[in-house]
This record gives structure tokens, sequence and C-alpha cells, in this order.
């Protein structure tokens, strides 16, 4: 299964590598500053937290489901712990608190879907409101600050050294992981087969509501972990939060070759994705290019993502039978 859509996967990441490389020199031509390490380091930053929550939605969507509720779980993660640091509570206990609530986020998803057999589209639409909501509800129109330094300091400093911001590391160690389970463990192959054929892949003893309610809570948990980490690189915690975050975080992952209706993708072509939204939006800010127009340059892309792949794919198919039905010479 995941060998036959090797070719087409390859293909695709090398375009992705050729257009990441020509952001770069159009970045470069818009602004003297462009290729500066610390503008390097400042556009990693800024990445994180979409990165983060992009890795499990990929899982997601090859598994033929989408989660646009990630967005409002980093806003309801910020606020409530924000809240909770407000009322004194240590932050070795409002953490570990914010991410239980994001893992319970993630399961009332999983359970609309999995077990009330409501379309993940419409379940996940329905908590990007419910979640944004009790957000504001938990902390209203202000702002908490006054974090202790460590905290901050783990937001927006670099590793000693080097021009490598903290959060980087956690994503780094968190893509690796999720680029062995996906590609080299038994839990990758379910996910793909799933996204394949879920009827075929529940034939084959493979339990597709508790895998598919899994990722929805692995999905939430690491949202959770996104509104910590912005939170700490904000020294603020608000209720909005990573608002408008959707769409650069689904537009990583369609435009990293992951198939929008499943079984199809790669953790490897994410990352690449992630990083070519990144440096367009980098180098489009400090061409003073306003956020409306550069969220018209990422709806494009999120165009290109849905439309290309399905084009190669095509192409492809198309070309074995142009080959049987060529003439054979008689000479």
């Amino acid at each position: 299964m995941i060998p036959r859509t090797l070719p087409l996967v390859r293909r695709w990441e090398s375009l992705l590598v050729v257009l990441l490389v020509a952001f770069i020199v159009l970045g470069s031509s818009l602004s003297p500053f462009f290729l500066s390490g610390s503008n390097f380091s400042d556009l990693t930053s800024n990445l994180m937290e979409k990165a983060i929550m992009a890795l499990p939605l990929a899982l997601i969507i090859i598994a033929g489901e989408i989660d646009l509720s990630v967005e409002s779980m980093l806003g309801l993660s910020s606020a409530l712990l924000g809240f909770t640091y407000a009322l004194g509570w240590p932050l070795w206990l409002d953490i570990p608190l914010v991410l239980i609530v994001g893992a319970t986020g993630g399961l009332l998803n999983g359970l609309l879907v999995t077990r009330a057999g409501l379309p993940s589209l419409v379940v996940t639409l329905g908590t990007l409101a419910l979640y944004r909501g009790l957000a504001s509800v938990v902390l209203g129109p202000r702002s908490v600050s006054g974090w202790p330094e460590w905290f901050t300091n783990f937001g927006f400093n670099d590793v000693p050294g080097t021009l490598i911001p903290w959060p980087a590391l956690v994503f780094a160690v968190l893509a690796l992981a999720f680029l062995f389970v996906l590609h080299r463990t038994w839990i990758g192959r379910q996910i793909y087969a799933i996204g394949k054929n879920k009827e075929a892949a529940r034939y084959a003893g493979i339990d597709v509501a508790r895998m598919k309610t899994a990722l929805f809570i692995l999905s939430g948990v690491l949202s959770a972990l996104a509104g910590v980490i912005l939170t700490a690189r904000f020294s603020s915690a608000r209720a909005d939060n990573g608002q408008g975050f959707v769409l650069d975080v689904v537009t990583s992952v369609l435009l990293g070759g992951v198939n929008i209706f499943g079984g199809e993708g790669t953790i490897v072509g994410v990352v690449l994705a992630i990083f070519v939204i990144g440096v367009l939006r980098n180098g489009l800010t400090l061409a003073d290019v306003s956020p409306d127009t550069q969220s018209v340059a990422v709806g494009a892309l999120l165009i290109l993502s849905v439309a290309g792949p399905t084009l190669v794919r095509r192409i492809s198919a198309a070309r074995p039978r142009r080959q049987l039905t060529k003439p054979v010479s008689n000479s």
C-alpha cells in the first residue's frame, strides 16, 4: 500500500524543496534582513505552535478525518493556563491540567465522530466555536502576564550558543517520533489502512473507532501544548491566542502531500510545507505586506495543495494506460 505511493510522494516532496528555495530567494529580494540569522531564528520561533499542531492533524487526515478545532483548543489552553496562574497555582500543576483539558477536548471530538457517527468536519467546526467560547468565558477580555523568567525564556530564547529556539527542539523531537511511528510501526500501517478503506480495515481486525479516537485525543493534547508554548513566547495568556492559525495548519498538512481523502501522506512532506508557508509569510511581512494579503497567498497554496497532488496522480495513472494503448510496430 505505502510503497505504491512512494514515487509520487517523493516527487511532491522534491517540488516542495524547490518551492522552499524559490520563496527563500523571493524573501531575500524583498528585504536585506531576510537572510540574517536572527530573522531565521524568529521565523522558526513563529512557526512552532502551528508546526506542533500540524503533526497530529496529518495523522487524522491520513485516517480520513479532519480536526478544525486545533486553534480554539490552543486558545482555551492559554486562557486556562492564565486563569489558574492568576489564582496563584504553580505552573508545575497548571501545565498538566491544561494538557488534561486538551485530551478531554480531543476525546469529545473523537467520541462524537466514532460513537455518534457525526462527520468530523461538522463536529470540529462546532468545537472550534465551543472551545473559543469557553476560553472567553474562562478569561474574558483580560490578559495575564507576569510569568516566571524560566517560562518566558523557554518561549522566546534560543538554545545557548545557537540560533535554535527552545520550542524548535520540542518540535524536532515530536516530528522524529511521528516520523518513526507513522512510517515504521504497526500503528502507522493501521492509520494508512483506515484512510484507504475503513471498512476493509475493520474486517482486517483493526479497531477503527479506537484508533481515530486516540488520534483526536493526541491532537487535543498537542494543541494544548502549543497553547502553553505560545503563552510563554508572548509572555501573555489571552482567550484569543492562536486565532486564525487553523488556515496555516491545514494548509501545511495538505500542501505537504497528505491526501484530503485519506490514506496517503508523509511527515517529511508536512515539515517541508510548514517551512514553505513560514518562509513565505516572513518574506511578505518584511516587505510590509498586510496580513490579509498574506492570507490570500496562503489560500492559494491551500488550493494548490488539494489540486496539485490530484493532478499528479492523474498524470501518473494515465501513463500506464497510454503505454498499453500504444500501437505495436510490426517491423
